[in-house]
């Protein structure tokens, strides 16, 4: 595939590029990321990342790094020096992470670290799941007869558990949009916490899984119903909670009227 004319950065030995793979379709790479790949001497990246996006790197040597919340994984630092032992090793590594590396991707420890070992970093953003995977799910985000802020929380911290650092009673009454990365193990702990601060046991929710891809799945849901949802699915998965899930309806041609009350529903 023959990228168009422009100016490519040269990816040099001994870089480290910081990537986003998007949400898993390859066709929401960027055009720096396929870039990178067709350039690239080994390509670092997690579990998420589409194995038909590895493919497009054909010379490069492949390196797993995933982590996955209760799974054996390697340890975040044992990452980081890897990349850089092999920077060091005159290879041109690219670093490919799901989604855009600094969300909720641990970007920003790996950037920290290679600067700190005098490595150099070129950071490649990529299309974030709480946006493109909600999108592609035929939820918008944001809609301006709906809501004028929309809030991105982690489902949990680094010891593994819900974020104890979040005050949930805040978000619950700033935010119209909630939408949480990584959240299927704590759903209930962080549903039972918006209903404490007042959320609605009808507001209008849904899980997303495997978002973009041809496994996508999409269960529409109410707070209240929210941790049976997530209880009913694996990850990879974004949770979103307001009333632009009513929207997806209307997105996707199945619903005349948006904004009546939800129901919970497969689809």
């Amino acid at each position: 595939m023959d990228l168009p004319a422009h100016p490519w950065p040269p990816f040099l030995p001994g870089w480290v590029w910081l990537c986003g793979a998007g949400p898993g379709d390859p066709g929401l790479l960027t055009l720096h990321a396929l870039h990178a790949l067709r350039q690239a001497d080994v390509v670092v990246h997690d579990a998420l990342v589409e194995p038909a996006i590895l493919d497009w790197a054909p010379r490069a040597l492949r390196v797993f790094a995933g982590k996955r919340g209760g799974k054996p994984s390697p340890r975040q630092r044992d990452i980081s020096l890897r990349l850089v032992e092999l920077a060091r090793e005159g290879r041109r590594v690219l670093r490919l992470k799901g989604g855009d590396p600094f969300v909720f991707g641990r970007g920003g420890e790996e950037a920290q670290a290679l600067a700190q070992h005098g490595v150099p970093v070129r950071v490649v953003p990529g299309v974030s799941a709480g946006i493109g995977g909600l999108g592609a799910a035929g939820i918008p985000v944001t809609h301006r007869d709906v809501n004028q802020s929309v809030t991105f929380v982690t489902g949990h911290d680094q010891t593994g558990e819900a974020p104890s650092a979040l005050d949930w009673g805040a978000i619950a009454r700033a935010s119209e949009v909630i939408v949480i990365y990584m959240g299927l193990k704590h759903a209930a702990q962080i549903a039972g916490a918006l209903l404490a601060a007042g959320r609605s046991p009808d507001e209008p929710a849904a899980v997303v899984t495997d978002a973009t891809t041809p496994r996508q799945r999409v269960i529409e849901t109410t707070l209240a119903g929210l941790p049976a949802a997530a209880a009913s699915v694996e990850p990879p998965a974004i949770l979103c909670l307001g009333r632009t899930v009513l929207l997806r309806r209307a997105v996707l041609g199945l619903d005349a009227d948006p904004l009546r009350p939800g129901r919970p529903e497969g689809a």
